[in-house]
């Protein structure tokens, strides 16, 4: 299977969603700094807190609408509607005129747009692969959305503070190339039958639709052992941070003096860099290899990994347990969303992939209350627990994964 074999929507939206998140991670990871800036940091954690419920709550009509009324629509309207909010921002940060206010205002707009358009993007991409396909296509996709998450951090770290209006208008730019892609090169592919329906019928049908996902209790279980898995991960930046910046005595490390804030850096930097390195010829290290056994494997080696940081503060200790559940990431998520991509039910795609988009915000709730409880736990007691949350993850997954098997088999004979 080669990158050629492809359909032409996904050519374009591998290599449009490259160059997107490549602009916007110069400007939109410290958006954070601009708002506590303007507003102070109280306030801007409130604002912040705001903006993550609108987009899931667009998320999950984007997710509906996607279904009701196909993929392209839903993409070019939330295409349109991001054009007009970058450019409203480049006009609100230029050198003649300065509004936080619009700012904030057209980042709740970007935020509606991704949700809305997010779930459309992930079922498009399904609609047109094959299931032996997309190991590699998630392969390729993981692997470009960190190297431009990388490459774009270090540019927006040099040029956010001087070159703000430069950077939206950049993003403008960009918003307004991917509009026209999706507007002229991709083709619909999802032709869901005409049917009149009332405005008030559409809430109706959103609370049904959803009821029906919940009523999936395989996706579902497979939901919650995936946020459990991930929120290990997050944890790096949350309570493994605090606790490294707290225990951790200043080491010798080559020509670096290193202390516990200097070592999370190192140690994103290290798996940014790995991943960038390996997930590319992760799809043809796993060929021939179970499912089941790469997903439960990757989880398990991931969870002990950071179960490795929750307790270690020897520098090399912690270099080499990141270096190894790094392979173990590398491996779980092409594995993990190849089997998200099969669960669906072919008319409800988009509905799935909104529910399943979820998975980030609550495993950042678990990181927020593991937070709250180190406050009150000694950090040998957090390690034990943060473990437990990984292997209960696993345990999951480990369970279901025989019925994932006979859902994507399913899957397959549809397709074929």
């Amino acid at each position: 299977m080669r990158f050629r074999d492809f359909h032409p929507n996904i050519k374009i939206r591998l290599g449009e969603s490259f160059v997107s998140s490549l602009i916007g991670s110069m400007v939109m990871p410290f958006m954070t700094i601009y708002l506590a800036m303007h507003f102070g940091a109280k306030v801007a954690g409130i604002l912040l807190l705001v903006n993550v419920f609108l987009g899931i709550g667009m998320s999950l009509l984007g997710g509906y609408f996607s279904d009701v009324f196909g993929r392209r629509k839903i993409m070019l309207l939330a295409e349109s509607l991001r054009l007009v909010a970058f450019l409203t921002m480049m006009l609100s940060n230029s050198p003649w005129f300065e509004s936080p206010a619009i700012t904030y205002s057209m980042i709740m707009l970007n935020s509606l747009c991704w949700g809305l358009a997010g779930p459309a993007n992930d079922a498009m991409l399904i609609d047109v692969s094959t299931p032996d396909q997309r190991r590699l296509i998630y392969s390729i996709g993981y692997w470009a959305s960190n190297l431009s998450v990388a490459l774009g951090g270090i540019a927006g770290a040099f040029m956010f503070e001087n070159y703000l209006f430069e950077l939206f208008m950049a993003l403008s730019i960009a918003a307004a190339a991917t509009l026209f892609i999706v507007y002229f090169f991709i083709s619909e592919t999802h032709f869901p039958a005409k049917a009149e329906i009332r405005p008030l019928q559409h809430i109706t049908q959103i609370f049904g639709t959803y009821r029906n996902v919940m009523q999936d209790r395989l996706f579902v279980w497979f939901i919650a052992g995936g946020i459990l898995v991930l929120s290990m991960e997050f944890q790096l930046t949350s309570y493994i941070g605090i606790r490294l910046s707290e225990e951790m005595p200043t080491q010798q490390f080559l020509f670096w003096e290193v202390d516990g804030v200097k070592m999370m850096g190192f140690l994103r930097s290290e798996n940014t860099i790995l991943v960038v390195l390996l997930a590319l010829f992760t799809a043809k290290l796993i060929t021939g290899m179970k499912d089941r056994f790469v997903l439960v494997t990757s989880c398990l080696v991931f969870t002990m990994g950071y179960a490795a940081l929750t307790f270690s503060t020897n520098i090399w200790v912690l270099f080499i347990m990141m270096a190894v559940l790094t392979v173990g990431e590398v491996f779980r998520v092409p594995v993990e969303q190849s089997y998200m991509a099969a669960i669906p039910p072919d008319d409800k795609r988009s509905a799935y992939m909104a529910f399943g988009g979820l998975q980030y915000n609550l495993a950042m709730l678990i990181v927020s209350l593991t937070v709250t409880l180190s406050g009150y736990l000694s950090s040998v007691i957090m390690g034990i627990l943060l473990t437990l949350i990984g292997l209960f993850g696993t345990f999951i997954l480990f369970g279901i994964t025989p019925n994932l098997d006979r859902r994507k088999l399913e899957a397959e004979q549809r397709a074929g």
